[in-house]
């Protein structure tokens, strides 16, 4: 069985958890019955003293005339060379210390290949895992650097290796065929590389983004630009008028399954189809944040474009969990990335 191990060695990418125990790993690769090899690859940033460092140590390892056999660290790391790793080996090692993996990508190139992945639970794998998939390294929390961690993630990587992946890859039936193998390769296939995969990534960039944008470009080009001079200008209004604006008063009533807030804005002379007034709450576990948008109930009696805003919300959290906010609002204007102001409630 062959395992791979290729991307740039930093720190908390622990390239060096498999030799947390060197002669448990020894016995794991010079199985008689069932043996392995490792296939390894990468580098370490010139002035990262530690990356390099990870490396001499598995160069130390190689060295010695048992292991020489098993494991190779293949040198010039670079795209066609991980092209070559991704198409031949049988499972994919990553083991970053989590929260700090980006993405994972190397484990997504593996999927078409039929490789299957072993990855902390952390970037894409965090997403995608599932044990009829693949197996997984770590309880999903974050752990610092803590080095009695890391040696319980070493355990966990051996008992896995040892007590389901290379047993499952050794057990054949009549045909010499490992079934169970098979059948989780082209799970992992099936279901994992439609999701994981640049074209999937090119479509939805291109139907989420890229055509919305050409869209709202082309609105605002038309007329030589007459939508594109009117959001200038309403951005400029809104710069002006913005430090103005206020809350006042802000009532709760609360029933047996309802929160009804009202709140008061002033808007000093601004338009208040400028603005949007909503209901803020941070997300609970497993969630999104709320937003829920206030509707301009009445104006303020005495007040000089001073408006009040209600909205009606599920009672299962606090009404304190609940923070009125106003924002810019303009057809066709993408809040906030062409106008970040925000005036939250205190």
């Amino acid at each position: 069985m062959t395992l791979g191990f290729a991307r740039r060695f930093a720190t908390y990418k622990r390239p060096n958890l498999l030799l947390h125990d060197p002669e448990r790993l020894l016995r794991l690769l010079t199985s008689p019955q069932r043996p392995v090899q490792i296939i390894m690859a990468g580098k370490a940033h010139p002035a990262d003293l530690a990356g390099q460092a990870l490396i001499q140590q598995w160069m130390h390892f190689i060295r010695r005339p048992e292991v020489r056999p098993h494991v190779i660290f293949l040198s010039d790391y670079d795209m066609h060379l991980t092209e070559q790793l991704v198409q031949g080996v049988d499972v994919w090692l990553n083991t970053p210390r989590r929260p700090w993996e980006a993405c994972g990508t190397s484990g997504m190139k593996v999927l078409v290949n039929g490789g299957i992945n072993l990855s902390e639970l952390d970037g894409w794998w965090a997403e995608a895992y599932t044990p009829e998939l693949g197996w997984a390294l770590g309880d999903g929390r974050e752990h610092d650097s803590d080095p009695a961690w890391d040696a319980v993630e070493a355990e966990a990587l051996y008992d896995l290796l040892e007590g389901e992946v290379i047993p499952e890859f050794y057990t054949r039936n009549a045909q010499g065929i490992p079934s169970a193998w098979v059948a989780r390769m082209r799970e992992s296939m099936a279901r994992l590389t439609p999701r994981f995969s640049t074209n999937r990534a090119v479509r939805e960039y291109t139907e989420q983004y890229y055509l919305p944008a050409a869209t709202a470009y082309r609105a605002r080009a038309a007329g030589k630009g007459a939508v594109g001079v009117q959001v200038v200008n309403w951005r400029h209004v809104v710069e002006q008028k913005w430090p103005a604006l206020r809350f006042g008063e802000v009532k709760v009533e609360t029933g047996a399954e309802r929160h009804v807030l009202e709140v008061q804005v002033y808007l000093d002379d601004l338009d208040p189809e400028s603005v949007r007034v909503e209901l803020y709450a941070t997300a609970l576990a497993g969630s999104e944040p709320e937003r829920v948008e206030m509707e301009r109930v009445r104006q303020l009696v005495g007040a000089t474009n001073g408006y009040a805003y209600r909205a009606e919300v599920p009672a299962a959290r606090p009404a304190t969990d609940y923070t009125a906010r106003v924002i810019p609002h303009r057809d066709g204007v993408a809040v906030p990335l062409e106008d970040a102001r925000i005036l939250w409630q205190r």
